[in-house]
C-alpha cells in the first residue's frame, strides 16, 4: 500500500513539474513563464520531500523559489521598456520543429535506458544530522557562500543600472 501511495505522489509531483515547465516554455509573457518556473521548482521541492530530504526541500523553496525567483522578477520588471516588448516574435516552423526535437531527445534516450534494463539500487547513505551538515558546509566553505551572495548582489545592481540607463535614453 505504501509503495502504491509513493508512486501516486511521485506521479503527481512529476505532473506539477511538467505543467510548470510547459507553462514556462510556451508562455508569451515573461511573468507567466516565471510563474511556470516557480511551479516547477515547487514540484522539485516535493520530490526532495518524497526522497526524505526535508532540509534540501526547504533550501529549494527558500533559495530558488524565494530568492532567485524574486531576483528574476525584479530583472524582468526593471529591464522591460514598454508594453510593446512584452511578447516575443512569432515562432517559425523551424523553431517549433527544433523545439520538439529537443523535447523528444531526452525522452527517447531515457526511455531506451529504462526499457533496456532495470537499475539496481545501491546502499542507502548514512543519515547525517542537520547540525553536522550545516557545520560541514559552513565551516570550510563559508567564503564560498559569501562570494555567492556577492555575485547575486552585483547581478542585481547591474540590472538596476542597465534599466536606469535605458530609461534615461527614452
Amino acid at each position: 500500500m505504501t509503495a502504491v501511495l509513493a508512486k501516486i505522489v511521485f506521479g503527481s509531483y512529476v505532473l506539477v513539474i511538467a505543467a510548470g515547465a510547459l507553462t514556462a516554455a510556451i508562455s508569451k509573457s515573461l511573468v507567466r513563464a516565471l510563474l511556470g518556473l516557480i511551479l516547477t521548482l515547487f514540484g522539485v521541492a516535493g520530490l526532495y520531500l518524497l526522497m526524505a530530504a526535508p532540509l534540501v526541500a526547504l533550501m529549494q523553496i527558500l533559495i530558488y523559489v524565494g530568492a532567485v525567483s524574486i531576483l528574476i522578477f525584479f530583472a524582468i520588471m526593471l529591464v522591460r521598456s514598454g508594453p510593446q516588448e512584452d511578447g516575443a516574435r512569432p515562432r517559425t516552423v523551424r523553431q517549433v520543429v527544433l523545439s520538439l526535437l529537443a523535447l523528444l531527445a531526452p525522452v527517447v534516450i531515457l526511455g531506451s535506458a529504462i526499457l533496456q534494463g532495470r537499475a539496481r539500487g545501491g546502499p542507502l547513505p548514512a543519515e547525517v544530522p542537520v547540525g553536522e551538515l550545516g557545520a560541514g558546509l559552513l565551516g570550510p566553505y563559508v567564503l564560498s557562500f559569501e562570494l555567492i551572495s556577492l555575485v547575486l548582489f552585483v547581478a542585481m545592481a547591474g540590472a538596476v543600472l542597465i534599466a536606469f540607463e535605458k530609461r534615461g535614453k527614452r
